[in-house]
């Protein structure tokens, strides 16, 4: 009997179980959420990279026109910036087990990228009111599809915000929306580096473009 019970003991599940009951079942559960979040950034980096190569190489044909510059973009990147400090904050509420500080930051961010959305759609609007400046202008066609393009990925980022604030509102521990802020926090920094991108090319020179494609070697 004993070399019949060696035989058939699968050693391996034994194993599993003390693996088990060393980690909980949402400890490599957590890896995923970032990997995610790495894979969306790269594909997103993808995007505008490509988005920022084309601007660039219409940009400088002869018959380019550029949009008129518009100052509520500024306070628009003010927004943002705003919008990313206060992330930033429920990060750090967070990391020092402060629920108070998490639901101030996230508030707090939540506002200002509604702002930031707000002063896009009345950049829109301006330049729509503009008749010498149509859509069949191929600067104002950039400039809607770039400044749509990231206002909608920062739409995303709202229902991914929503969803970390219900969370919140619901009383959940500091533990239980860890990875949910972090994750939301990166992702509000990697929009906002693009957007600060994307903010110095639209109203950029032919000269700084020039440039540009001279250093990625496309022209």
């Amino acid at each position: 009997m004993r070399i019949v019970h060696a035989l058939t003991r699968k050693p391996w599940t034994t194993a599993q179980g003390i693996i088990d009951n060393h980690y909980p079942g949402d400890a490599f559960q957590k890896p995923k959420g970032k990997l995610g979040l790495r894979f969306l950034i790269a594909v997103m980096s993808v995007v505008f990279f490509l988005l920022v190569i084309s601007y660039g190489s219409r940009m400088a044909l002869v018959d380019w026109r550029p949009a008129p510059p518009q100052s509520v973009l500024w306070l628009n990147t003010t927004w943002l910036v705003l919008s990313s400090i206060g992330l930033q904050w429920a990060r750090m509420g967070v990391r020092a087990e402060r629920i108070d500080r998490v639901s101030v930051g996230l508030v707090a961010g939540g506002i200002f990228a509604i702002a930031f959305l707000t002063g896009q759609f009345l950049a829109w609007r301006q330049l729509d009111n503009l008749p010498s400046f149509g859509i069949s202008n191929p600067a104002i066609a950039f400039f809607y599809l770039i400044t749509i393009a990231h206002a909608l990925h920062v739409v995303g980022g709202l229902v991914a915000w929503i969803r970390t604030m219900e969370k919140v509102w619901r009383g959940y521990s500091v533990e239980r929306v860890r990875q949910s802020v972090e994750l939301c926090t990166t992702y509000w920094h990697f929009l906002l580096v693009v957007w600060l991108v994307l903010f110095g090319l639209l109203f950029s020179g032919n000269t700084q473009l020039e440039f540009l494609l001279k250093v990625c070697g496309l022209k």
